[in-house]
């Protein structure tokens, strides 16, 4: 007589039967479990390719949008910085927004002024800064800040007057001209809202504020920080408190 249990016989439990263990007792076998498909396999690799450089892309343009490389290319900021040294911009630092844009979306709005908001601080006297050049803003120029919006500056007897005090200057190892048909050589000028006058340390080599007007403080591009080659320039930017 056949043995076999009816379940069995009639097709209901197909796995293997159970095997003595080392003890004598039984033990359930494992189900066999189908290997993984390579095509599987390969869509998971992709995956894991794709959201890598999605991840590395944006970490790109995250550290971009913070800081920059510059290359210095003449003497305009000598002797505190030579031609061929390659420095980092702090982008940041001068980050600001306005804060009546929103407002100007609303009808009946439109007229609201800018209220400009920094929440670090604006380009401040003394500062060395990166901007895109007013007469050609695909290029971008390297100058020191001397007057800032609302400051009266005076050029005469080779030094710079702010506000009618002497600003001493240990940067530059020369004096300061002004030729009669620039705008600093018709005597004291006040220096417009939202402007920022900006000159080179080397002052008798020099394309700046002097020759084109003050800068808009909406071509700042960002703050000089570090010098970063050659190794021999490696260091901060040095940036004067007056």
């Amino acid at each position: 007589m056949d043995q076999t249990p009816p379940r069995r016989r009639l097709g209901i439990n197909m796995s293997p039967p159970d095997a003595p263990a080392a003890d004598g007792s039984w033990e359930q076998l494992p189900d066999d479990q189908p290997d993984e498909s390579p095509p599987v396999r390969v869509r998971s690799l992709v995956r894991e390719l794709v959201e890598t450089a999605i991840f590395i892309l944006l970490v790109f343009f995250i550290v971009r949008g913070i800081v920059q490389n510059f290359k210095i290319e003449g003497s305009s900021m000598e002797p505190s910085l030579h031609t061929g040294q390659y420095i980092l911009v702090n982008k940041l630092i001068y980050f600001h927004f306005d804060l009546n844009a929103p407002l100007r979306l609303m009808p009946g709005q439109e007229s609201q002024p800018q209220k400009i908001i920094y929440p670090f601080h604006q380009p401040r006297r003394g500062d060395v800064l990166v901007f895109e050049y007013p007469r050609d803003v695909s290029k971008d120029y390297i100058k020191r800040v001397i007057g800032l919006p609302g400051d009266t500056l005076d050029i005469r007897d080779g030094k710079v007057f702010v506000n009618n005090v002497d600003l001493k200057e240990p940067y530059i190892d020369s004096s300061t001209a002004c030729l009669g048909s620039r705008v600093c050589g018709k005597g004291p000028f006040v220096i417009p809202d939202g402007t920022i006058f900006v000159m080179g340390d080397n002052r008798n080599n020099s394309s700046d504020s002097r020759e084109w007007d003050a800068l808009p403080l909406d071509r700042v591009v960002g703050q000089a920080w570090m010098i970063y080659y050659p190794v021999s320039s490696w260091g901060l930017v040095l940036h004067h408190d007056y």
